[in-house]
Parts: structure tokens; C-alpha cells; sequence
């Protein structure tokens, strides 16, 4: 199982009722379901995704985030979870919005942008980066908006959004991020796990 999803089961509490949007081929749910909770909802856009979670024996609805989070009805869920998925959206301001609505809290992880490696290679090779976390090339990557730590961060202190936790993930290690390292953090992580409320 990924070292990622070991911290996001890890900041839900127990018999809590969960929502994961874009829940892929359903392992965090299913890792969630058998540990944390069986109060658990998956939303993924991708028939063969949900044929796969179905197959797990999970709940999962066919939808569109960027749509379908309209129809659930506010504070329905003690958690929603977005796993890498906020930079493919159209409009990730409107999805984090939603997100807010309908969880009491939500945990967000985006892969940053702002990692030393991206930016060495976009200095050197003068080419957009393919790393672990960025496995696509510029032409068929479903990232629309690149966002670092420090974007998240300021995003969500220019929206008073409540920042729970804040830790970041390298090579399998997990810290903390607070003001006083955030630059810091935004060059050495690859991947930023939130959790917010608003």
C-alpha cells in the first residue's frame, strides 16, 4: 500500500463516514473500508475504475466530480478525501468548495510542483519534468493547474481555511509543515497532505 495513504487513513477516525472523490481503482478505500471504517463512499468518473471497486465489494458512484458533488447534501460526511486529483479539475477553487460543503473535514494531497527535482529539470533541460508524482509528459498530462505547497498553503490562508494538519512526504518520510519551514518544505517534498475544514 502506498506510504500516502498509510497518513490518510491515519487522520480519519474510526466508524467515521468517508467520501473518497476520485477514488481510482478503490485500494485506499478498500484499505480504509478494512481498517478505519465500512462507512465509506467512493465518486470516480472512470467506468472501468468503478467496475474494479465494485469487483472489491466497495460502494462506488459513477460521476463527475467537478458535477455531481452538487447533488450531496451539506455536512453528509465526516471526511471526503481527494487524493492527487485537485491539479486535473477545471476549476480546483469550486471543487474545494464543495469539498468543505459536504465533509465536516476533508484531506486533500497534491503532488508538488514546487519539488527541487522539478525545478532542476525545468532549469537545465528547459522541459517540463517527469518524475514519480508527474509520470506524464506536458502533452498527455491530465494536470491542468500545477500547484505547490506554498500555493495550497496560501490558498487556503487567504480563504481562512482551517489547516488541521499539514505534513509532507519524501522518499517515504513524513513531516510536519508549519510556518516557520514551509520554504523548506516546498523544496525538498513531493507530496503535500492536508487537512483542512472551513
Amino acid at each position: 500500500m502506498k506510504k500516502e495513504f498509510n497518513i490518510i487513513a491515519n487522520l480519519i477516525n474510526k466508524n467515521s463516514k468517508v467520501l473518497d472523490v476520485g477514488c481510482g481503482d478503490g485500494e485506499l478505500m478498500k484499505y480504509i473500508n478494512d481498517n478505519i471504517s465500512k462507512d465509506i463512499r467512493g465518486l470516480e468518473i472512470s467506468k472501468k475504475n468503478v467496475q474494479k471497486c465494485i469487483e472489491k465489494g466497495l460502494t462506488v458512484i459513477e460521476g463527475n466530480a467537478e458535477k455531481d458533488l452538487k447533488q450531496f447534501p451539506n455536512q453528509s460526511f465526516d471526511y471526503v478525501i481527494l487524493s492527487q486529483t485537485l491539479q486535473a479539475f477545471l476549476d480546483p477553487e469550486g471543487v474545494i468548495h464543495q469539498l468543505l460543503r459536504i465533509g465536516k473535514k476533508s484531506i486533500v494531497t497534491i503532488p508538488n510542483f514546487g519539488h527541487w527535482k522539478v525545478r532542476l529539470h525545468l532549469l537545465l533541460k528547459g522541459t517540463m519534468p517527469v518524475t514519480k508524482n508527474l509520470p506524464n509528459e506536458w502533452y498527455n498530462t491530465p494536470n491542468l493547474h500545477m500547484c505547490t505547497i506554498k500555493d495550497f498553503v496560501n490558498f487556503c490562508d487567504q480563504r481562512k481555511i482551517k489547516l488541521f494538519s499539514s505534513l509532507s512526504l519524501r522518499n517515504e518520510k513524513v513531516s510536519s509543515i508549519n510556518k516557520k519551514n514551509l520554504i523548506f518544505q516546498n523544496l525538498i517534498s513531493e507530496l503535500g497532505i492536508f487537512l483542512i475544514e472551513n
